[in-house]
Parts: C-alpha cells; sequence; structure tokens
C-alpha cells in the first residue's frame, strides 16, 4: 500500500518487483492517501486486508499512537541495518528520504528564487503560488519565512504564540494561494501556468524533468526533510512475510536502487556509497542541496496534529 504515481512506480521496480521474484510470491498492491480512518475500521473488526504500508512521519507516528500498528523498531533485523536518524521508529521503518522544495518556472522570474521562504516574497516572485492543503509543511515554511530558525521551529509552534505567527504570515498570501492535494498536481499546476512557484515533493518534480521534459526549477535551501516509512498493520495476516519483506528492502544494495527511479534518498547509511554518481546531485540528501534543512517531526503533528488540522481547516474556509 503506497502513495500511487512516481513513488509507487520506483518502489515497484526498485523494492516490490525484486521481493517478489526472489520469493517467488505475487505482490498484490493499492493506493492510499493516508486515510487512518480505513485503517482504524479494519484493524478494529480483525479484518486487516493490508500488509505492509508506506506512511509518511506524522502519519506513522499517529497510527503508532492509536494501537493501529505492530511495534516491529524494536527488532533486531531492523536495529542493526545501519538507519540514519530518524528513520527508525517504534512502529516503523523508513526506505526513503524525500523534500518538500520549491518548484517554480524557470522563464518566470529574472532571478530565481533559491529558498523556500520565497513563496512569501511576493513582491521579487508575484503570481499565484500552490501550497500542499495541509498544516504540515505549510506551518513550518510559514514560520521560517518569518524568521525563525529552523531549529526552533518546532519549539516555536509548539506555542499559542508561534501558531499565531505562522497563520498572521500566511494571511500575507492566502489571497495568492492555489491549494493542491495530490503529490502529481504542483508540476502539473506550474506546467498549466496556473501558479508561478509551488512547494512540492522533489521527486515528483525531477519526475517531470525526467519524463515530460519539464525543466522545471527546484530550490532546496530550507528543505523539509521526511521519510517514507513502511509499517504492518495491527492484525496482519502475512505478519512474517510483511517483516520479511521490510527487512529486504534496506538491505543496502536494494536500498540504493530507489534512487536509480526517483529522487530520493537511501535510509541506510551503507546504500549511499551505492548510489549512482549522477544520481547523487538530485537528491535531497546531497551535501549542497541540504542547506538549513528542517527534518519533519511526526511525533510533534501525531500530538498537535488534530488541533492544528482544526484550525488549519477554519483558516482556509475564511
Amino acid at each position: 500500500m503506497s502513495w500511487g504515481g512516481a513513488l509507487q512506480e520506483a518502489q515497484t521496480k526498485a523494492l516490490l518487483d525484486p521481493y517478489a521474484k526472489a520469493k517467488n510470491l505475487t505482490v498484490t498492491q493499492d493506493t492510499w492517501s493516508g486515510e487512518l480512518a480505513k485503517l482504524r475500521a479494519m484493524v478494529d473488526s480483525g479484518n486487516v486486508a493490508w500488509d505492509v504500508i508506506d506512511v509518511d512521519p506524522q502519519t506513522g507516528a499517529t497510527a503508532c499512537d492509536q494501537g493501529l500498528l505492530e511495534k516491529i523498531g524494536g527488532d533486531a533485523a531492523f536495529k542493526a541495518a545501519g538507519l540514519v536518524d530518524g528513520a527508525l521508529t517504534e512502529c516503523a521503518v523508513g526506505t526513503s528520504v524525500y523534500a518538500t522544495v520549491l518548484a517554480f518556472q524557470k522563464q518566470a522570474f529574472p532571478t530565481a528564487p533559491t529558498k523556500l521562504a520565497d513563496i512569501f516574497d511576493t513582491t521579487h516572485f508575484p503570481g499565484k503560488r500552490g501550497f500542499r492543503k495541509s498544516p504540515v509543511d505549510t506551518l513550518e515554511v510559514a514560520l521560517i519565512a518569518d524568521g525563525v530558525a529552523p531549529s526552533d521551529v518546532y519549539k516555536t509552534l509548539a506555542t499559542p504564540a508561534g501558531v499565531d505567527q505562522a497563520f498572521k504570515k500566511l494571511d500575507t498570501i492566502k489571497k495568492d494561494i492555489v491549494w493542491w492535494e495530490a503529490g502529481a498536481q504542483p508540476p502539473q499546476l506550474l506546467k498549466s501556468g496556473e501558479v508561478k512557484l509551488t512547494l512540492a515533493w522533489n521527486g515528483r518534480i525531477a519526475d517531470a524533468n525526467t519524463k515530460e521534459n519539464a525543466d522545471l526549477g527546484i530550490a532546496w535551501t530550507n528543505q523539509i526533510r521526511g521519510f517514507d516509512m513502511w509499517v504492518i498493520p495491527t492484525g496482519s495476516k502475512n505478519l512474517e512475510t510483511a517483516k520479511d519483506f521490510v527487512a529486504f528492502s534496506v538491505k543496502p544494495d536494494i536500498n540504493a536502487a530507489l534512487s536509480n527511479y526517483i529522487a530520493y534518498g537511501p535510509t541506510v547509511k551503507a546504500a549511499s556509497a551505492l548510489v549512482a554518481k549522477d544520481v547523487l546531485p538530485n537528491l535531497p540528501s546531497a551535501p549542497q542541496n541540504s542547506e538549513g534543512a528542517l527534518a519533519q517531526d511526526g511525533s510533534f503533528w501525531a500530538k498537535n496534529g488534530d488541533a492544528l488540522n482544526a484550525r488549519f481547516a477554519s483558516w482556509v474556509s475564511q
């Protein structure tokens, strides 16, 4: 179970097909959008149809806290896999590093934007701008654009004053925002000219540039870095096979192979040396792309997500 599009295509080629071939079994796939209500209904009924799910950090942390996931993080195989910091949690095993970046039409501005905060600069970068219709990443970028250091973002956002500060900053560009919900939308919005710049997942932009000759620019500074993480639903009917697949996906050579199909970095430390040298510059984990990077805090969102989602929905509707 994954998010569809370029990511799931890459996971199929690098992870799922090789595993199915190695184990002589059939893997059935589906897509989702992080809807925990469906997962909760399966777990509560004892009729769990999914075995392995790709989640982002906050979805994984929330589902873990609610008892919807097997606590696989303590398994010896995963603890010994050599994962980068943040890629192993109580219930989740990270398989790739992605980033929310600022994507833009190269021909739209005399001087290209260089950082995510530039999405708030309507003087130098006028026009419509795209944001994911979610407080996640949106509020973090708002605070950074308002002068909060990346290292202080979650500490600030944990206070009522910090939340007010983020929404006040968003107020300054609200009339220019075009909202998107699916990862495939940002490159489409840019190519159609509906927006001139947008927050986006880096892999979707790289995929559009490679497969569609989109020629879109990426500003990396202050990227918000997250993980695609495998989790196993509580009550999975194929628990041991599910664990075996997750372990297979964090073997260094397998983990490195994913970067050949999508511009996401490996989570296994030893895999970095196995990534093709011409691929490395396009990855979030490349040193030249890492200035001011902020690691997405899944635990923060698990704790504060309900309240911030409610306030965000109210703000959007006003």
